[in-house]
């Protein structure tokens, strides 16, 4: 997710951020390191080119710099997409630690979860947040593992 445009606000005492698809986003001061206090104000704010527009960096009035991350925001901020994107992410880590220890073939498990090879790298790909949950967890049981999610209240 690239991120349109950022600005500080030193009275709320937090950055506002936007991104290419118009989603507005807050993330406090007290998040950031180095932390901008009263006396060490934002100097300036822009989003950084060298991040690939993902990110945005700070400059304090003592000269300090620092960068934050859009990964950090959507967290922060608790955004659903990227919470998803997520759990996948963790699920496909750990699909591929145990699909390397596992006594099954790629085409026995193929044949298990009855679909493609190609589908089957697919999955076990990180990156690729494109995939069903119940692919993940139909997988992890062909593999041999228990998947309990916890649904609670904070």
């Amino acid at each position: 997710m690239k991120i349109r445009s950022v600005k500080s606000n030193n009275r709320k005492k937090e950055f506002s951020v936007v991104t290419f698809s118009d989603a507005e986003y807050s993330f406090p001061f007290s998040e950031a390191r180095p932390k901008p206090t009263s006396s060490n104000c934002i100097e300036s704010v822009a989003v950084d080119k060298e991040l690939g527009k993902e990110g945005f960096t700070y400059t304090l009035k003592s000269g300090e710099e620092g960068s934050i991350h859009i990964e950090q925001v959507l967290e922060y901020n608790e955004d659903p997409k990227y919470l998803a994107s997520l759990l996948t992410y963790k699920l496909s880590l750990e699909a591929n630690k145990r699909i390397g220890e596992s006594a099954l073939s790629r085409r026995q498990m193929v044949k298990r979860l009855k679909t493609s090879v190609p589908q089957l790298y697919r999955l076990l790909d990180p990156s690729n947040t494109n995939k069903s949950m119940s692919q993940l967890v139909a997988l992890l049981h062909i593999l041999d593992c228990d998947v309990d999610f916890v649904v609670k209240k904070r």
